[in-house]
This record gives structure tokens, C-alpha cells and sequence, in this order.
């Protein structure tokens, strides 16, 4: 653990008349080079009076939230110089984009990783120019900006990002800035909670700093008209130290300010220094955090056109309209930009001057340059064991039933052992449930609340985490790797959904950072989906959905990845490159109940190699050319009912030949030019022929498929049959028949595809009809008796309905 510079909190809070200055000259550039950003594509430092060429012919931008953006970063800044103390910056709030672009410009690290942005006028322009243009960087504080590994504006995520950023990260101060718009999203409201799961002796710190500025896009914010005193009740209750300052006097806020950052640090440092020198109780300690209250859109317009507007909604986005064509906006305009002198802050050629300069910290430690939030760079690999050591012994495919997710379990808590502060496994309340609980023999549950004796496998220094969240549980993993360590996030699967707008979310973070050279590459977000759609035993049709597949399909496939293992063997040896990989987005769906075992380890690693293969022993070509019907699947229940539907086929119709073909990597699917994992024209033909109809069984929503395979040879001969929202608390076997994936609707489907039919097929047909009939009679005369489909053969599941 590194060692800060040993200061008092004296030091830190009492602001001489030089800081002041400092203070002074980085917050007054900082806010000119916001308000240029947002209007100015001419005359950047004002040499001469404003026309209406230098504006840009579009406004846009935010400058409400912008100022008290900024004068944070400034005071965490002489903080980080005055102590060493390493921390990133993230900026919850929308569109605080160039408040954040200038704090690193005004520190060098733009220029350095943008020469072209250089610290000088033409530079300057080029920064102004730049912002929200075509071709060039939006306005939230995104993958473009140094030091970030946040999207402003993500709709509540700041603190579950800053949350995951600090765990195994000793050393890590994360500042959280939360603007009150986003403090009423759910999201955001459910994880203040963070500080229950934090060890002080080997996680970081968190200082949310909740920014009450009264006003989102249009109105008033709920916590900034609330009292005062019921906002600190609220906040204590969740179990923080409150810390407020308020005003917008200067330099009286400097000072109130500084003396908070001083006490909240100074709180900080002393319950991470007597928990690591062996003094903890083991109590929850009392985080402080900050609110500050200051006016939306601080030092701008009062008023425009008689009409008030710093502190209220109109400062929101650009609070002088129309400059280019109105001449009395356009004086106002530059009057606003000279009243932060700039000919003091920049020198002739346009650099910062010392003043302006003298604030930030040196190299990695200032917050645009951490190396924190560029996660790649501070990245190890993964101690994995062999995964082949935990393997199901598969003597005959289909002889053997095991869960499968129980084996990935037991790599799981091997990873956690060899890997003790750069690995997490985050599930809401579902670990033991998903059949990963195996994990629990080498770390308990993270908790910092109070632990009762009938608590099992959980405590301080656990570092398992489980809580019923999927926004708290995803958006930790995304900082816990966007911070360079490595995770997986498992859920239920149709509860994804809850949290898929994250997904979606990090799947552009990961695309457009892979289009930044200075972007390294970080561990890739892995999410196990379990107690699936088709395999909900005791739940109902709300827990039936395959939904983040189809969201995963429209990430861009540079980043997207999807695995549908069949049995325990595949996923293991999916889950060993999942593990390994980076900067993807790696969705892995399979149920957790017994399933039927169809590969040996050696054949499991050859097949989700390859990504998809022809199980010959399943079916009756035997090489051929061109079978009679290709019967696809992919996921481990449609599986079943595909092998099966080919065994009925086999012994029913033996003339018939029938390929079976199993498809683990989806993405494989796709034409080699839309995807990198896309299977070469002649691998595709290999399995599917170019002319020969294909049933294909599928976990998720058919139109997957037909989207998957849009451009391959008559893309149309392709028959999906998957999840069509059809579903209640049933068996297994009924959902597939309610969605007609039943072995004897692929039966029927190949009938009435093949374009050649051997005798007797047409009894066949008739054949599953009937037993498709004789199906619902029994569902609907004995409901409460059904079998317990776990235990039937595959034998029986040929001649049973």
C-alpha cells in the first residue's frame, strides 16, 4: 500500500492567500474554456471583440452543472498535491463533458495524449472546435476524456462505478460526483448502499459529493427543495458522516470548501489507518461524504432579457440562445467571457500561465492522468488453474446428468485463491442458487453491516459479492474491471434485463475505447445468465426471458461476444477463454439444474473451439454431401430436444438423413465480415449446406437467428423456433412444447421442410400430433402430479410427452 504524505488536516483545510490565488486562476480558466467549448469556433483568447463569425453556428452543450464540476476538481486537485493521494474523478452529472475536457487540458494531459490539442491559441481552438461537432467528442464527460471511466449522464450509475473502482484498490481515493437530477433515478437511489460492502484494511475509499444545484432540464430537483434536515436524515440513515457546505460567495467558498475536503479526507484516513493497523472492531465505519449546495450555472448570466437564470433550469444547457444573430447576446456573451480576465490565465502564445499551472499535481497523479482510469495499463492476468482438472467424466453423450454450473463453481473458488485481490464473482443473493457456491469454501459474502450467529458465509473480509441488485452487482463489475481486475457477474436471466441498459452502456464504452490507441485494453465484462427461460421450476412467466441476448446481438461485434455451452464440460472450457480475454462483452447462458452431459472434455475444448460442430452421433448423414434436413440448436434445453427429435427421426424413419448441428459461439453465425468470430462461406457450408432446409432450435428469440444469418447462401431456408413469450411455472418439456421447440414440432418441421421424404413419414407426423395432444390432456388432468422431468432418461424423453 502506498503512503501518502503525512499532513494535518489543519494543512489541508486553512487556505492561505496563494492557494486562494491558485484556486482562483485554475477555476476561471477552467470555466472559460467550458464556456469556449460550448460557443466560441474564432477568437479564443478574445485578442479583439466578438463577431458573430467567431460563434459556432450550433450551441451546444451544458453549462449548468459545469462550474461546480469544476471547482471540485479544483480543491480534490491541491488535496491530491498537498498528500500524494492517488484518486480518479467521476462525474455523474449529464453533461458536465467540457468542464472535465478543460480540467485536462488545463493539467497537460490532453495536449499529451492529443498533441494536436496543444497548450497554445491554435490549440485552444482546435479544443473549442472540437466539442460536440461531427468528428469530433460529445459532450459528456466520455471514453475521450482523459482520466474518466464514466459516461456522465448514464442515468444513476456514478456511485456503483466509483463503488467497484475502490474494491481490492487499497491506495484509491474515487471522488463521486452525483448531480441531484441523477440522485432521483432508481439506480442511484439504491446505491448509497455501497459502504456496506467495503473493508477499509483492503478496499478504497468512496467521497460521494452530492451536488445540489436546484434544477435538472426543466425543473426543480426533489432533494434540492426538500429541507435540508430531511436530506441529511436520508443520507445519514444509509449510514454517512454529512459534510455539507453552501453558497456562492467567493472566496467564502473556497474556504468552506477546503475545510470540508479537509474533514472529509481527514475521516477517511483515519479509519483506513486503524483498520490497517490491526485496530477494527468490525463495525461499519461511518463514511463522510459531501453536499454542496451552489447555484446552477455559478458565475454566469444573472439574468438574460429580464429573465433570471443562474440558479434556476434556464442554466441548464446554453444559457444565452441565439448569439450569432442577436447583437445585445453576443455583448453579453463576451462581457460573461472577460470576467474571468483571461489575458491572466493565458500567456501570449495561449499557454496556461504558472498560476494557472501551479495547481496541479505531477504525472500519474493528476486525476486526468491516473493510471486508475485507464485500468488496462495496471492489468495482470489471471491465476487460472487447469480447467480440464474439474471435468465431468463422459463415458456415453446423454448417459450422465450433472449441473453444470456447480463445476464452474469449483474453477470459480480456485480463481478466488489464486487471485486474492484482482478477481470477484458479484451475484444478487443468488450465488448458493446458481450452483456457484463452492466459492464460499475460500471467502465469505462481503458485509460491513452487523453479523448474527445464524449468518452463514458472511462477514468483513469476505470478498464474494452478493446483493439483490443487478444496477449495484453490474456496475461494481464494471468499475472493478475498468480498473484492471477481473469478474463475473451472474444473475437470473430474465433479471438482465434490469440492468441491460448497463450492458448496452459498456458495450459502447468498450467500442469506442478500442478506437483510442491510449486505451488499454481491460478485462472483459462476463456475465452468467442461469435459471433460464425454458428451466424455471418453481417460477413463473415473469422469469421467463432471454432478453439480453437480442441486446447483446446489437453491440458491435468488436465487442459483443454470446456462448450457449450444453453441458458442463463446454462451459468450462468457455468460461477458461472468458476469463482470459479482454475488452468484451462475454454474455454465457446455461441453466444451473442436472442436464445431460453430450462431451468428453477433450471434445468439448475441440468443439467451443471451433464454435459449432456436427454431432455425428446424433445424427443418421454420416458424412453426406447433402443431408435430408440439418437440425441446428444452440442452448441446453432446445439441445436435448434436438438430439431427441433426431433419435425419434433415426429409429422412425432410418432412411432419413438428418445432421444435427450444435452451436456454442452464436456469433459464429455471422459472415466473417460483420464479426470476427464469423465462420468462413466454406466452414458455414460445411455444417449447413447452401441449399439444405435447417430447423434450428434456438434459446432466445427466433428472430436472433434470422438476423444472425442474414447474408449466408438462401438465408431463407432457415426455420427458427425459440421463445415466443409463451410460459407459466410448468416442466421443462411443456415450455418447449407451449413454444414449439419440442422434439416433436422439430420432428414435424423437418417433415415439412425436407424436400425428400422416405415412407411413412406422414404417420410419423401424425404420430407427434398425437402425442402433442395426448401432452396437453395430461398437463390439464394432472397439473399437480407432473413428473419431475430432471430424472427422465433421454429414453424417456423419446417416448414420454
Amino acid at each position: 500500500m502506498t503512503t501518502v504524505t503525512e499532513v494535518t488536516e489543519a494543512q489541508v483545510r486553512q487556505l492561505s492567500d496563494e492557494d486562494v490565488a491558485r484556486l482562483d486562476a485554475w477555476w476561471r480558466a477552467n470555466n472559460y474554456l467550458t464556456i469556449g467549448q460550448i460557443y466560441l469556433q474564432g477568437n479564443p483568447l478574445l485578442r479583439r471583440p466578438l463577431e458573430p463569425g467567431d460563434i459556432k453556428p450550433r450551441l451546444l452543450g451544458h453549462w449548468g452543472t459545469s462550474p461546480g464540476l469544476s471547482f471540485v476538481y479544483a480543491h480534490v486537485s491541491r488535496l491530491i498535491k498537498l498528500t500524494g493521494q492517488q484518486a480518479i474523478y467521476l462525474a455523474g452529472p449529464g453533461h458536465g463533458g467540457p468542464a472535465l475536457v478543460a480540467a485536462g487540458y488545463l493539467e497537460g494531459t490532453y495536449s499529451e495524449i492529443y498533441p494536436d490539442v496543444s497548450q497554445d491559441e491554435a490549440g485552444m481552438l482546435r479544443l473549442f472546435r472540437q466539442f460536440s461537432s461531427p468528428g469530433g467528442i460529445p459532450s459528456h464527460v466520455s471514453v475521450t476524456t482523459p482520466g474518466s471511466i464514466h459516461e456522465g449522464g448514464e442515468l444513476g450509475y456514478v456511485l456503483v462505478h466509483a463503488f467497484g473502482s475502490v474494491m481490492d484498490n487499497p491506495d484509491l481515493l474515487s471522488i463521486a460526483v452525483v448531480g441531484d437530477g441523477e440522485a432521483e433515478t432508481g439506480p442511484l437511489e439504491g446505491s448509497w448502499k455501497g459502504i456496506s460492502f467495503l473493508n477499509p484494511v483492503r478496499d478504497g475509499a468512496v467521497l460521494p459529493i452530492l451536488h445540489l444545484n436546484g434544477a435538472k432540464i426543466a425543473g426543480p430537483t426533489v432533494l434540492a427543495r426538500k429541507d435540508p434536515a430531511e436530506v441529511r436524515s436520508l443520507l445519514e440513515g444509509h449510514g454517512y458522516e454529512v459534510i455539507e457546505v453552501e453558497g456562492a460567495d467567493l472566496p467564502g467558498m473556497h474556504h468552506r470548501f477546503a475545510a470540508a475536503l479537509a474533514e472529509a479526507w481527514e475521516k477517511i484516513r483515519a479509519i483506513q489507518q486503524s483498520a490497517r493497523a490491526g485496530e477494527w472492531d468490525g463495525a461499519r465505519p461511518r463514511w463522510p461524504m459531501i453536499v454542496l449546495r451552489s447555484p446552477k450555472g455559478w458565475t454566469g448570466p444573472e439574468q438574460v432579457d429580464g429573465v433570471q437564470v443562474t440558479g434556476t433550469w434556464r442554466s441548464h444547457q446554453v444559457p444565452l440562445a441565439g448569439v450569432k444573430d442577436n447583437p445585445e447576446h453576443l455583448a453579453l456573451l463576451e462581457q460573461w467571457l472577460r470576467s474571468y480576465r483571461p489575458e491572466e490565465l493565458f500567456d501570449g502564445s495561449g499557454a496556461p500561465v504558472d498560476l494557472v499551472r501551479a495547481l496541479a499535481p505531477d504525472g500519474d497523479l493528476r486525476m486526468s492522468a491516473s493510471p486508475h482510469a485507464n485500468g488496462g495499463v495496471l492489468t495482470r492476468d489471471l491465476d487460472i488453474p487447469d480447467f480440464r482438472k474439474y471435468a465431468v467424466d463422459v463415458t456415453a453423450a446423454g448417459a450422465s446428468r450433472a449441473e453444470s454450473t456447480r463445476k464452474l463453481g469449483e474453477l470459480l473458488r480456485d480463481v478466488y485463491s489464486g487471485n486474492p485481490d484482482r478477481f470477484r464473482l458479484f451475484c444478487p443473493d443468488e450465488t448458493n442458487s446458481n450452483r456457484l457456491g463452492a466459492v464460499f469454501e475460500v471467502s465469505d459474502r462481503a458485509f460491513a453491516e452487523r453479523v448474527t450467529d445464524a449468518d452463514v458465509a458472511i462477514g468483513r473480509d469476505g470478498r464474494v459479492m452478493e446483493v439483490l441488485s443487478e444496477h449495484n452487482c453490474h456496475g461494481w463489475l464494471e468499475g472493478y474491471t475498468l480498473t484492471g481486475r477481473h469478474g463475473m457477474f451472474a444473475t437470473y436471466e430474465a433479471f438482465a434485463m434490469v440492468s441491460a441498459s448497463q450492458t448496452v452502456q459498456h458495450g459502447k464504452w468498450l467500442q469506442e475505447a478500442k478506437r483510442l490507441p491510449w486505451r488499454a485494453k481491460v478485462p472483459s465484462l462476463n456475465v452468467l445468465l442461469t435459471s433460464t427461460a425454458w428451466r424455471n421450476d418453481h417460477n413463473g412467466f415473469s422469469h421467463q426471458g432471454p432478453g439480453l441476448i437480442q441486446v447483446v446481438l446489437t453491440q458491435r461485434g468488436d465487442v459483443a461476444r454470446v456462448y450457449l455451452p450444453p453441458d458442463a464440460n463446454c462451459l468450462l472450457s468457455v468460461a477458461d477463454h472468458c476469463l482470459r480475454s479482454r475488452s468484451y462483452i462475454n454474455l454465457i447462458v446455461i441453466d444451473k439444474q442436472p442436464q445431460l452431459q453430450w462431451l468428453s472434455m477433450d471434445e468439448a475444448v475441440e468443439h467451443c473451439t471451433a464454435g459449432a460442430g456436427v454431432w455425428e452421433w446424433a445424427g443418421t448423414d454420416n458424412g453426406t454431401t447433402d443431408p435430408d434436413i440439418v437440425l441446428a440448436c444452440a442452448g441446453d434445453v432446445v439441445t436435448m430436444e434436438t438430439v431427441a427429435a433426431a433419435r425419434i427421426l433415426r429409429e422412425r424413419l432410418p432412411k432419413f438423413r438428418v445432421r444435427v448441428v450444435n452451436v456454442v459461439d452464436l456469433m459464429g453465425l455471422i459472415r466473417p465480415k460483420d464479426h470476427p468470430h464469423g465462420m468462413s462461406a466454406t466452414r458455414f457450408t460445411e455444417l449447413f449446406t447452401d441449399t439444405v432446409d435447417v430447423v434450428f432450435a434456438f434459446h432466445g428469440y427466433p428472430g436472433a437467428v434470422h438476423q444472425l444469418v442474414h447474408g449466408r447462401p438462401d438465408a431463407d431456408r432457415f426455420r427458427v423456433r425459440g421463445f415466443v413469450e409463451e410460459g407459466t411455472t410448468t416442466t421443462p418439456f411443456d415450455m418447449t412444447v407451449r413454444n414449439r421447440v419440442s422434439r416433436y414440432h422439430l420432428v414435424m418441421d423437418a417433415i415439412n421442410n425436407a424436400k425428400r421424404l422416405p415412407r411413412g413419414a406422414s404417420d410419423l407426423k401424425a404420430w407427434c400430433e398425437q402425442k402433442l395432444a395426448e401432452h396437453e390432456t395430461y398437463v390439464v388432468e394432472h397439473l399437480e402430479d407432473m413428473p419431475d422431468v430432471r430424472d427422465w432418461s433421454l429414453g424417456d424423453w423419446a417416448e414420454r410427452g
